[in-house]
């Protein structure tokens, strides 16, 4: 079937990015030919694949991070030496990138719950201002016990993907993803701690700053106290773009409450209907229905232009791997074409863009760019040129206002 009969003229075009994480999502594709492994740990790596994103002219990239080594168990490290371990830090990524590139969005992976907002707010505005508004950040909780005792602060029990449900577990998920809330409540703050004339700049008089459009945030909650102002001026969107995935209800609410996108994994258009009417009402519950807020999806991806042999590409990965690859998303195995069906028929349910995980970085990523987007262009459902020169332009969002503009100064 011609896919252009998906979806009715009056559809928006979709908003489409990448996930990167190493060479690729799937735990073998270090292994691939393609792939580049003794390059994992450079800058001309991540330049070159986040320059190929900007070739196929996609929204942004996220970067993916973590506090301890990659692991094939839920909650816990494992002693695997067939699969890579080891990361370079998100935000230093995308601060190193942001010069060689000049549309796309850079959105880095940040665990916040053992990462101070203080930091992060600086990191993130930083990024803005190297990337001239293309800044993003990916707010990601972590209950593993390796990881806090990195920082000597807190404990988590051990905990197994059976006790998911269990009261124990919901407790401590919701616990988690309320500090999360926080911590971008806070980050947010701080960006607008400084209003946007706040730097005067004038040698004639000496007059650097003008010290009334600096503000104390004063926030006071459960998790932080922190007094401000940051010491960095306001980034140049005003508000860098927030993100989360979210696979249920917590942080579905986080999503609503407090972020731009939320990334979620529907397997099916009713499941994807089912999440973004559940994010919305509880959008509209947090009082922000009338401020947009993208529903992206997440595929995993094997794209090949023979769907036979992006099935059997798979089919060799997992044997390298010695088990089946699963995911928590929604695994495509195909052809642009079918890609491409798929996604209009998943936009139909409501989700407003996609996030696609490379399976092989080093062959995936150029099948969306080279294959996935001329098809979507065809059908008129992908931009054929960068219309906005910021992340919230490209994703239609507005610069907001300081909310400290007006109120008491330092």
């Amino acid at each position: 079937m011609s896919s252009s009969s998906l979806l009715p003229s009056s559809t928006p075009a979709l908003h489409l990015a990448v996930a990167l994480d190493g060479a690729g999502w799937h735990p073998a594709a270090w292994r691939e030919q393609v792939s580049r492994p003794r390059e994992l740990f450079t800058a001309r790596y991540w330049a070159d694949l986040v320059q190929e994103a900007e070739r196929g002219l996609l929204d942004f990239v996220t970067i993916e991070d973590g506090l301890g080594p990659q692991s094939s168990h839920f909650t816990e490290p494992d002693t695997r030496t067939d699969q890579v371990r080891g990361r370079l830090d998100a935000v230093l990524i995308a601060a190193r990138v942001a010069p060689l590139t000049r549309h796309i969005g850079l959105v880095p992976t940040v665990v916040a719950t053992h990462t101070e907002p203080f930091h992060i707010s600086k990191a993130i505005a930083t990024l803005d201002y190297v990337s001239s508004g293309r800044a993003g950040l990916r707010v990601q909780v972590s209950a593993r016990r390796n990881e806090a005792a990195h920082f000597g602060r807190r404990t988590f029990p051990a905990l197994r993907i059976e006790d998911l449900d269990s009261p124990e577990v919901k407790e401590l998920t919701g616990d988690l993803f309320d500090e999360a809330a926080d911590h971008i409540e806070v980050v947010r703050r701080l960006w607008d701690s400084w209003e946007d004339d706040a730097e005067i700049r004038d040698v004639a008089t000496g007059r650097f700053i003008d010290r009334d459009k600096l503000h104390y945030i004063d926030f006071e909650g459960r998790h932080f106290s922190v007094k401000g102002p940051s010491i960095t001026p306001r980034p140049p969107q005003g508000q860098p773009v927030v993100s989360a995935l979210a696979h249920q209800s917590v942080p579905f609410q986080l999503v609503a409450r407090s972020t731009d996108i939320g990334f979620v994994t529907p397997h099916d258009a009713d499941q994807a209907r089912a999440v973004v009417d559940e994010i919305r009402a509880a959008q509209a519950a947090a009082g922000r229905a009338d401020e947009p807020l993208h529903v992206f999806g997440d595929l995993v991806v094997f794209l090949d232009d023979d769907p036979a042999a992006a099935a059997a590409r798979r089919e060799r990965l997992d044997g390298l791997a010695g088990y089946t690859y699963t995911s928590d998303a929604r695994i495509f195995t195909g052809n642009p074409a079918q890609l491409a069906n798929l996604l209009q028929e998943l936009q139909l349910a409501g989700l407003t863009g996609f996030r696609l995980r490379p399976g092989v970085v080093g062959h995936d990523l150029p099948a969306i760019t080279q294959g996935l987007v001329p098809e979507l262009q065809r059908r008129g459902g992908f931009r054929s040129e960068y219309e906005a020169d910021t992340l919230r332009g490209l994703l239609g969002l507005t610069r907001p206002a300081n909310r400290y503009a007006a109120t008491a100064t330092v």
